[in-house]
Order: structure tokens, then C-alpha cells, then sequence
């Protein structure tokens, strides 16, 4: 998809546009004829993607005087967020606890963004808990745009100082291993398709599908565990690697009432109008409807929509869902309508899987998607059933400009499912599952999740998987607040790559709600300090889990600054 230059986007950085830096002297070759690398760079860390982990990882390091390079491979840092364009999913207590002191501090940041520079109401700026979206799925519904100059402003320091680096555009294509370590990475800039080579001590895979995990030859897991491997209540029978969570490619619309915004009927809107996912158990109908398989219960739920804002009777309106601008917020005039996020359960790709399929085969993957998209929403402007009776809504509009892009997709697909480490600690169902607790610990033992004695973070939400590139329909079920122990950010073997995204060691089952925006910030952050920590005490960051000694004081260091080893006692 097309993307629009980051500087004539965010100009709200303060005109910091975040390039490929002079590449040192260093002349080579990728083995590839006609591949020269051109550059070398490093650092105490090397931090491949700039999502929330990343970010929070390069934060943590930087913070405690680490040199830190972090690449991102498309123009905007903060992942799921941003060039995602998925407001945070979060839990009841986020503005209070059960996160990291520094994620509270970048939501905040977001909410003083808004009344510093937007001409919000008096109503809207005098909110302490401003949503500038009103979104019902988050307390903090707002532009992606917003987040990036956040993350920038929280940066700068150390973009200021040469403690970090970031190269936008910029994808890793090879790796250096030897024996157990990681030497080095080969990276590619997209834009001036210039190889360089970083290396560091210690590396960081914070991309969105685990990237660094097949280049580095990490020991991982894709997809479904069976029963008899996890024991896991929920686990099927069989296990199937190539069973992952669909991942969508989300777009932003306004509404321009009285106007005619359609398009020109999509190439491929013959199929997707009557398309019906092959689920099982089945799903509700064509998947261009306003109703989905109710995730809990799996029966046909129906769904309103009124670009407008305006309540549906008893039904939820998508488009309130996820609106991250409601122009009641701003003075009048300020804005034409408001702007929303289209992650609905009509846009989740669920035809073909993106892990572990070759590049080219990636790519088409969410091209079919983009004509997914274009299909819904066409239908939308002339098929979508009114409340009036009158079919069709021409006034939205595409607004690829909120994303970054010129195509009014998203810049990146929202994957919920990676590449996850074969860990020395993994994650099950009988820890954090409220129902499998319960069988597990008994009833009184069960309404609290496992303790680790090894965590460094806490985190909650519902155990949320989405219908599957293998046909099965939502998994979705209650799981209790838990914590993120240690032993799930270490690789089994590898010594000096951590994982900072969904990569870490749980399983398809609690992959489920370990993968949201506070927990990816929390484990980033917790990677940031271990590998800080093991840096000064000159030892493998296994050995700080392996030693009790060591255990406690990272555990007391790190709260010190913030981090949350516990959830509060009730």
C-alpha cells in the first residue's frame, strides 16, 4: 500500500523525520549478485520493531544509559496503535494500576497532546479522563497520528543525545548467528534499497510476527498446541501449526452527509458479496452483514451501523465502536463528522494464513485483503441497510490520510498471532484461565491467577481469539488478572535475543490475552531493564531468573522505576 511521506504527516513531532542515519564506512557483499552492503552501525542493543515492545524496550535501555538502534520497517513507530491503527484495548483499572508507570505516562501524554494543541470544548478539555473519540472499546479512542508524536516527544531525549537510533523503512533480511548468539543483522532500507549490517551485544525481536525468530534459527511455535500437549481446557485435539488468528487490515471513513463519496464498484466485489466464512461451528451469514457469530455463545448476533453517531436501538453501532474522533469534542465547525476504525468482524482476513508463508505469498495476502476492505466498504455506501429503510450511506468516506497512507489503508496489517519463542517458562490456560483456574486450584485457590515468582509485569484481559485461517470460529472465554513471568521472555537456547511482542512464551490459548497494547508495553519495558541489568552484571539475562539473589534485586529495580511486579492486594 501507498504511504505518504512521515514528515508531511506528523508534523506535530516537531519535524523530526526519522531516516537512515550516515552509515559508517563498510564495504561487503549479502552473497546476492548485485547486493553490496553499504554500512555498518552499533549499539548496546539492536531493537528490530518499532511497536509498542520496541518502544518501551528502547525507552527502558535508553533510560538507564544504554545505546540503543531500533528499526521499523514502515514510517511510523508504535505498532498496533499507529500504523496499525487500533486504539488500546485495555483493561478496567488501566488509568490506575495494572501496567507500567511509563504506559500510564504515554496516555496521559495523548490526553495533554489533545488539550494542548486541539480546539477541544470546555466540556472535553476540563475531562480528566478525556476520550477524544468517545469509542466504546477504549477509555482512550484517538488519531494514530497522536501516538506517534507522543512516542516521539517521549524519545526525543535520546534521539537528542545519540543514545538511539531509529530507522524507519528500514526491514531485517538476514541474521549472524554463532552457536547460540547473535553477531549481527543484515537490514535493508525499503526506500533507498541500501543493505547495512547492525550488530550489539544483545538483540531484540519486537517485530509483529516474530521475524528475528526463523532468521536467528530461535526455536519457536506457530499456531495450535493439542490437548495432550498443553492439557489446556480449551486446546483442540489436534494440533495444527498453521491455525492462527486472522489478522485485519484495518481503514479509517468520515461521513460527509448529503455528498456523493462512492467508489468505483471494487474488481473483486462479486465475491466478497457473498462470501460466507467456512467455520466451524458455522458462522452467522455472508460476511457482508451487519451481524457476526457472538463470541461467547457462537450464535448469529446482529449488529447496527449510523455513521452519524446516532444509537441503533439495543444494538451496538460499529461505527461508535471504534470512532476515534467524535466532533462533539471539538468546537464547533472543527470537524465536518467524526472519524472511525473499521476492525469489525467483517473485515478479519480469515482465507489465508501470514505466518510462515514466503514474502511474496505475505504480500498477496493483504492486497486480497485491501479488496476485502474496498468491498466492505462499498457495501457500505450503497448496500448497508438503514434504519430509514433506505440502503446505502454515500457520504463516507475513505481517510487514508489518518493511517499515513494515500490508499486509506492501514500501513501495516493488525497481527494477532506470532511466531511465539519456545520459552523457558510457557504460559498455559490453567494459569490465567478463569475456568480452567478453577479445575486446576479449586474454587477459592481458582479466582486468582498463578503466581509467578518470577514476574515482571501484570497485565488483564478476556481470552479473545478471533475466527481462524483454519475455519474455527471465536474462541473467546474469561480469564483473571495475571502477571508476566520472566521465564516466558527466555528462549530456551539463544542467549542474547528477547522476545517484546506476541513472541514470547505462551500458548495459541493465552496468546489470547497476552497480546494487547499494555502487555506488549510492559513486556518491552521488562526487556529494556533485563537487558540493562544483565549488561552491568556481566552475565546471560537467564542467569538473573536462575539466581534468587539476582531475581529479587532486578525485581526490586525495576519497580523502583515504575514497573509492576503484582497486582494489588484486594
Amino acid at each position: 500500500m501507498k504511504r505518504r511521506s512521515f514528515l508531511s504527516l506528523v508534523s506535530a513531532s516537531g519535524g523530526i523525520l526519522l531516516t537512515t542515519p550516515a552509515i559508517g564506512n563498510y564495504t561487503g557483499t549479502t552473497g546476492k549478485k548485485n547486493d553490496k552492503i553499504t554500512g555498518q552501525l552499533s549499539a548496546d542493543v539492536i531493537i528490530a520493531g518499532g511497536g509498542l515492545g520496541g518502544c518501551a524496550a528502547a525507552l527502558a535501555a535508553c533510560r538507564n544509559g544504554l545505546k540503543v538502534i531500533m528499526t521499523e520497517e514502515t514510517d511510523w513507530i508504535g505498532g498496533q496503535v499507529s500504523q496499525q491503527g487500533v486504539p488500546p484495548d485495555e483493561h478496567f483499572w488501566i488509568e490506575t494500576h495494572g501496567a507500567p508507570a511509563s504506559y500510564r505516562e504515554y496516555r496521559n501524554r495523548v490526553r495533554a497532546f489533545y488539550k494542548r494543541n486541539y480546539p477541544l470544548t470546555d466540556d472535553a478539555k476540563s475531562r480528566e479522563y478525556l476520550n477524544p473519540g468517545d469509542g466504546s472499546v477504549s477509555k482512550l479512542c484517538h488519531e494514530p497520528r497522536v501516538t506517534v508524536a507522543v512516542l516521539i516527544e517521549m524519545l526525543s531525549p535520546y534521539l537528542s543525545t545519540g543514545k538511539l537510533t531509529i530507522l524507519t523503512n528500514c526491514k531485517v533480511k538476514s541474521a549472524h548467528t554463532d552457536g547460540d548468539v547473535v553477531k549481527a543483522l543484515q537490514v535493508t532500507d525499503c526506500k533507498n534499497d541500501h543493505t547495512f549490517v547492525l550488530s550489539a551485544p544483545y538483540f531484540v525481536d519486537a517485530t509483529e510476527c516474530g521475524d528475528l525468530l526463523p532468521l536467528t534459527k530461535t526455536e519457536y511455535i506457530t499456531g495450535t498446541e493439542s490437548k495432550s500437549q498443553t492439557g489446556e481446557l480449551h486446546a483442540p485435539e489436534k494440533a495444527d501449526p498453521e491455525n492462527n488468528q486472522a489478522f485485519t487490515l484495518c481503514f479509517a471513513m468520515d461521513y460527509q452527509p448529503g455528498v456523493n463519496n462512492v467508489i468505483d464498484r471494487p474488481a473483486d466485489y462479486g465475491y466478497w458479496s457473498t462470501f460466507i466464512p467456512r467455520m466451524t461451528p458455522p458462522w452467522s451469514g455472508k460476511l457482508l452483514e451487519l451481524k457476526y457469530s457472538n463470541p461467547r455463545t457462537l450464535e448469529p448476533k446482529e449488529m447496527g451501523f449510523h455513521p452519524e453517531g446516532k444509537k441503533t436501538g439495543d444494538l451496538l453501532n460499529l461505527w461508535n465502536y471504534r470512532r476515534i474522533i467524535n466532533k462533539d469534542n471539538f468546537a464547533k465547525g472543527t470537524y465536518d463528522g467524526d472519524i472511525t476504525i473499521v476492525n469489525w468482524p467483517q473485515n478479519d482476513y480469515v482465507p489465508e494464513n501470514l505466518i510462515d508463508v514466503p514474502e511474496k505469498e505475505f504480500s498477496k495476502h493483504i492486497e486480497a485483503a485491501k479488496q476485502m476492505n474496498l468491498s466492505l466498504f462499498y457495501w457500505l455506501q450503497t448496500e448497508a441497510p438503514r434504519p430509514d429503510g433506505g440502503l446505502g450511506w454515500q457520504g463516507l468516506r475513505l481517510r487514508g490520510d489518518v493511517l499515513g497512507t494515500s490508499d486509506g489503508m492501514a500501513q501495516y496489517p493488525y497481527i494477532r498471532e506470532a511466531r511465539r519463542i519456545k520459552a523457558e517458562f510457557t504460559v498455559l490456560e490453567e494459569h490465567v484461565g478463569a475456568e480452567n483456574r478453577r479445575l486446576v486450584a479449586g474454587e477459592v485457590a481458582g479466582k486468582k491467577s498463578a503466581d509467578f515468582y518470577d514476574s515482571v509485569g501484570t497485565g488483564y484481559y478476556h481470552i479473545d481469539l478471533h475466527p481462524s485461517s483454519r475455519g474455527i470460529n471465536y474462541v473467546d472465554f474469561g480469564s483473571l488478572p495475571f502477571q508476566i513471568p520472566l521465564g516466558a521472555l527466555l528462549p530456551q537456547r539463544m542467549n542474547n535475543l528477547l522476545p517484546a511482542n506476541k513472541n514470547i512464551g505462551t500458548t495459541h490459548i493465552t496468546n489470547g490475552c497476552y497480546r494487547l497494547h499494555p502487555v506488549e508495553w510492559s513486556i518491552g519495558e521488562a526487556v529494556g531493564m533485563l537487558i540493562t541489568f544483565a549488561k552491568n552484571k556481566k552475565l546471560p539475562p537467564r542467569a538473573v531468573r536462575e539466581r534468587k539473589d539476582l531475581l529479587t534485586e532486578f525485581q526490586g529495580w525495576i519497580r523502583s522505576q515504575g514497573l509492576e511486579t503484582h497486582w494489588p492486594a484486594k
